[in-house]
């Protein structure tokens, strides 16, 4: 647990990046780097990424004390899906989802990172009150993460921090494609 001074124990805050600009894995993946530097244990989960990227092989340095999990196969946007390839996804994203409510009550991290959640709950693939209820009920010390581009106004008040990060400019737009190592 988050340790202040000797057994006194902060209590877990819920953080939320969110917005239509870069760097919303980027900040969460930090804020994991710096719990892992203070001996605490980091879970990300990742939701609706397939593609290999370079946080997985980093990473991978840090285990056990730091871990990425997927549970889902590569598909491409959500929008553009079959209904059997949707319906994949949606078996996939409830396998992680249960995962998570298990992570949630078991107390094998202090630190849980649900990377684009938001972005699930916006494609309607896991129900918005099934995640605060879940919320609500999680360990007092658990410090939980979210990412993605929309916030339902019931995890904005349910949330202790919230980060906006929108796109002002972007060098994608004049062609230039996702690099190796900056995007993915």
């Amino acid at each position: 647990m988050i340790t202040l001074q000797g057994d006194q124990k902060n209590k877990g805050m819920i953080h939320v990046y969110m917005g239509t600009g870069k760097g919303k894995t980027t900040a969460a993946l930090g804020l994991g780097l710096r719990a892992i530097g203070r001996g605490l244990r980091v879970i990300m989960v990742q939701f609706l990424k397939g593609m290999d990227t370079g946080e997985l092989h980093a990473v991978r340095t840090l285990e056990p004390q730091f871990q990425i999990l997927r549970f889902e196969r590569p598909h491409g946007f959500v929008w553009m899906l079959s209904k059997e390839d949707r319906q994949r996804l949606e078996k996939e994203i409830q396998i992680a989802w249960d995962y998570v409510q298990k992570l949630i009550l078991g107390g094998e991290c202090e630190v849980l990172i649900l990377d684009e959640l938001l972005n699930v709950i916006e494609n309607k693939l896991i129900d918005l009150d099934e995640v605060i209820r879940v919320l609500e009920n999680r360990s007092e010390y658990l410090e939980i993460v979210l990412t993605g581009r929309s916030l339902p106004q019931p995890l904005r008040e349910m949330a202790d921090l919230v980060t906006e990060m929108n796109e002002i400019k972007h060098y994608f737009h004049s062609g230039v494609p996702a690099r190796l190592g900056i995007e993915y």
